[in-house]
C-alpha cells in the first residue's frame, strides 16, 4: 500500500513521460486505484475476456485497454477531507443556449412525428483553466464527490480525462450481474423527498424498459426495483435498481453492447436516437457518454468480476482549457428553455472544481 502523495507523484512522471495511467476511486471509497502502463501501446478489449481497466467511447468499438499484465498496479487509503470547492454563480452563454435550445426543438419535432420516443441530446462548452495541473483538479474530485466513481484517465494518442460519475452501466461477479436504470434530473435543494413530474418519470421508464427487454434473452431471475430518488454532488435523479443472472449461453461482451449505449444517454429506440445524434448534435462525443471501468478485476472480496461505469459528469483537459460535456433527455413533453437551464446544472459538477 503506497500512500496517495506517492501515487500522485508516481502519476506526474507517468504523464511527463507520456505513458498511458487511470488512477480512481470507486463509489463510497476511500480508496485510491492505478494503473501505470509500462509502454505507450493502444490495447484493444476486444473480447472482454481481458484483464485491466477499459475506456471505451460512445460511438464505435475502440475500447482501450490498459491491461493488468502491461501495467503497474498501486493502491493508497486516503482520509475524506471537507468539500473546499465553491460552486460558482450560474452563466449562460447566449450563441450556445440558442444553438441547444433550436437542438432540443428539432428533437421534439422528430419525437412529434414518430421517429422514435426518446432522445438525448447534449452539449460541449469550453472553459478557459488559469491552473492547469489535472492533479488539483483531480484531488477536488476525489474530495468533492465521495458517492461517485471519480477517475482521471490518459493515454497519449487519446488524451486526458477526469470525472465524477453517478451511474454504473454494469456489475458482474460470476454470472450475477447489476445494472441501474437512472433518468430524469432536478437540482438538489435541501431535501430528497422530492415530487417528479410525469415528462422525468416516463423518461425513467424508457430506460427501464429498455433493459428488462433487451436484456431478455441474455438473463433470467431479474429483480426491478421501485423508482426512487437518488442523490449525486447538487443533482437528484430517479433511480431503479436491476439484478439477475446471466444465462450460460451468454457472454459479458454480448451483455455491455446490449447495455451501451442505454437510453439514459442515447434514446429509445436506440438505433433511430443514435442516427438522429450523430446527425444533429454537430460535434463528436468521443469519450463522453461512453463507459469506462475494471474489467475482469480481483475485488476486495476475493472475488473476480466487471465493474463500468457510463462516463458522466467529465471533462477532456487540453493544454489550458477544459472540455465539458452534459446533455438531457428529450420527450415529448421536454421544454427547451428547461432542459438547456438542466444542462447549465450538470455542468457545475465540473465548474464546481475548475472555477
Amino acid at each position: 500500500m503506497e500512500s496517495l502523495q506517492t501515487i500522485f507523484e508516481r502519476t506526474k512522471v507517468q504523464f511527463s513521460q507520456r505513458l498511458p495511467f487511470v488512477i480512481y476511486s470507486k463509489p463510497g471509497q476511500n480508496r485510491l486505484n492505478a494503473y501505470f502502463q509500462k509502454n505507450a501501446k493502444i490495447y484493444l478489449a476486444e473480447h472482454f475476456t481481458e484483464t485491466g481497466f477499459v475506456f471505451a467511447p460512445f460511438n464505435g468499438t475502440k475500447y482501450i485497454l490498459i491491461p493488468e499484465n502491461e501495467s503497474e498496479i498501486k493502491t493508497a487509503d486516503f482520509v475524506a477531507s471537507e468539500n473546499y470547492a465553491v460552486i460558482p454563480e450560474l452563466t449562460t452563454n447566449q450563441t450556445g443556449e440558442t444553438n441547444f435550445k433550436n437542438l432540443v426543438q428539432k428533437g421534439i419535432d422528430a419525437i412529434n412525428s414518430g421517429q422514435f420516443g426518446k432522445v438525448v441530446l447534449s452539449r460541449k462548452e469550453i472553459i478557459a483553466l488559469e491552473n492547469a495541473d489535472f492533479l488539483l483538479l483531480f484531488e477536488k474530485l476525489l474530495y468533492t464527490y465521495p458517492t461517485a466513481f471519480r477517475y482521471c484517465w490518459f493515454h497519449p494518442e487519446i488524451g486526458l480525462w477526469l470525472g465524477a460519475t453517478p451511474e454504473r452501466l454494469l456489475k458482474s461477479e460470476s454470472n450475477k450481474f447489476y445494472t441501474m436504470a437512472l433518468a430524469g434530473t432536478q437540482k438538489f435543494e435541501g431535501m430528497d423527498d422530492v415530487e417528479w413530474q410525469q415528462k422525468e418519470r416516463t423518461e425513467q421508464r424508457f430506460v427501464t424498459d429498455f433493459i428488462i427487454e433487451n436484456l431478455e434473452d441474455a438473463v433470467s431471475e431479474v429483480t426491478v426495483s421501485k423508482p426512487y430518488t437518488a442523490k449525486a454532488g447538487n443533482l437528484l435523479h430517479l433511480k431503479t435498481d436491476i439484478e439477475g443472472i446471466m444465462n450460460d449461453d451468454a457472454n459479458l461482451k454480448q451483455v455491455v453492447e446490449i447495455l451501451h449505449p442505454t437510453p439514459a444517454v442515447c434514446g429509445f429506440p436506440k438505433a433511430e436516437a443514435k442516427a438522429f445524434i450523430l446527425a444533429n448534435e454537430g460535434y463528436d462525443r468521443e469519450y463522453y457518454s461512453g463507459f469506462l471501468g475494471e474489467l475482469n478485476h480481483d475485488f476486495e472480496n476475493g472475488k473476480t468480476g466487471t465493474d463500468l461505469y457510463v462516463n458522466l459528469r467529465c471533462m477532456q483537459v487540453k493544454a489550458d482549457s477544459a472540455h465539458l460535456y452534459m446533455g438531457c433527455g428529450i420527450t415529448k413533453d421536454s421544454n427547451p428553455k428547461k432542459e438547456y437551464l438542466e444542462t447549465v446544472n450538470k455542468s457545475m459538477t465540473m465548474k464546481k472544481i475548475i472555477l
